[in-house]
């Protein structure tokens, strides 16, 4: 996979409790073209798909099993405040090992708002261990083999 740090949500980030990711990406604001008579409109999703990694780089632990829900989210706000979710998956403790990536991998219509972040949300309490790296790249890598 090919990735850009202009473009990652997560650095092997450590996720300990409930948090957004370290970096929210700016999308910027749609403006208005020369001579049209209003703005653009503003929905990165459309068009072709934009892949999108969320993996878990090391083995979360806990005291007790807690699974882990990722949202992909968009907000006018860079903290991420009242955000839109385009994209959610909840992760069980026992998958919570390094290699684990997220199912939904690209970028969804609806993403029209001007920061696009994840966030990450344990079902209990705090992880005593785990990291995950997110972010935009040019394509997956699966590692399925045959037709």
């Amino acid at each position: 996979m090919i990735l850009s740090a202009q473009q990652l949500f997560s650095d092997d980030q450590a996720i300990t409790a409930t948090a957004i990711s370290t970096n929210v990406i700016d999308l910027g604001v749609a403006g208005t073209p020369f001579g049209a008579v209003a703005a653009l409109n503003q929905d990165v999703g459309k068009g072709a798909k934009i892949p999108i990694l969320v993996q878990i780089t090391e083995d979360f632990t806990h005291g007790t099993s807690a699974d882990l829900t990722i949202t992909v989210e968009a907000s006018a706000a860079s903290g991420l405040t009242s955000p839109v979710v385009l994209a959610e998956e909840t992760i069980a403790f026992a998958d919570l090992v390094a290699g684990k990536m997220m199912f939904n991998q690209v970028v969804p219509d609806g993403a029209d708002l001007r920061y696009l972040g994840v966030r990450y949300t344990s079902s209990s309490g705090s992880f005593t261990g785990g990291k995950v790296t997110a972010g935009i790249t040019m394509g997956n890598q699966t590692n399925i083999t045959g037709a």
